[in-house]
């Protein structure tokens, strides 16, 4: 760190040390007036009853992401920001190499008019777009959900198919594989073509690659980001690696 670099650490320490101070000696003025706030830690991995999530050391898991219960994610997936991912009164497993886009909901059905306790069951290689509900269904491998879209309790989306986005897809309904379902109640609107079927496992492939840079960031202690922000710094390799990881990333 160059002798300039030192000066607005030490600067912003002082700053950062005097508004809390300042914030204490508020609080001793204000007496019985002083507003408690209450804290919410977030969790982003939490046990319920004596289940447990189990995710694979290889996997991304943001950290605004929420997983709960009976939840397994297995290697090279990735859960992104603000997703909900809620095992508790069945299990929910996403298998290796899937994608879990932000604000998407996974959960599992405890009731339904057929009476069955269904899991939510994701395969490898499958893309779920952002802000996706997922309830009690099936995804098998390689199939994508496009985003916004809501698959209900007993849904199969088969190998290679594709649901579109903003879809709601109607109970035990099955999209059969090579074929694209979309509107509300979904529908078959048309045969996938060949470059389309090939897109959906390089998706995955992309999303998979763009998490390493995700986690790499994430596992960054606090100090060192701060101090990165104070100096401005990061090297052309860096920036150059970064945006080959979003070229066909969507």
């Amino acid at each position: 760190m160059g002798s300039l670099g030192r000066v607005f650490y030490a600067v912003g320490f002082l700053v950062r040390e005097t508004g809390q101070a300042l914030d204490r000696l508020g609080s001793r003025l204000q007496g019985n007036y002083l507003f408690h706030e209450q804290l919410s830690r977030h969790r982003t991995l939490m046990n319920l009853f004596d289940k447990s999530p189990v995710v694979h050391k290889d996997a991304f898991v943001a950290p605004s992401a929420a997983i709960t219960g009976d939840v397994h994610i297995g290697r090279n997936s990735s859960i992104w920001y603000g997703c909900v991912l809620r095992g508790d009164v069945k299990h929910i497993s996403v298998g290796t190499g899937t994608n879990i886009q932000d604000n998407s909901l996974l959960h599992v059905a405890k009731s339904n008019l057929s009476g069955k306790v269904l899991p939510t069951i994701i395969g490898n290689n499958v893309t779920v777009g952002h802000s996706a509900v997922l309830q009690g269904c099936t995804v098998e491998d390689e199939a994508f959900v496009g985003m916004g879209a809501t698959l209900l309790d007993g849904v199969v989306v088969e190998k290679h198919a594709m649901v579109a986005a903003g879809a709601l897809v109607r109970q035990n309904t099955r999209i059969p594989s090579g074929e694209i379902w979309g509107g509300n109640p979904a529908k078959f609107l048309r045969k996938l073509k060949d470059e389309e079927i090939a897109f959906i496992p390089q998706s995955a492939t992309n999303y998979a690659n763009l998490a390493q840079a995700h986690a790499a960031e994430n596992a960054k202690e606090l100090e060192k980001v701060e101090l990165e922000k104070v100096l401005g710094k990061k090297s052309s390799g860096q920036a150059n690696e970064y945006s080959s990881l979003l070229r066909g990333v969507s």
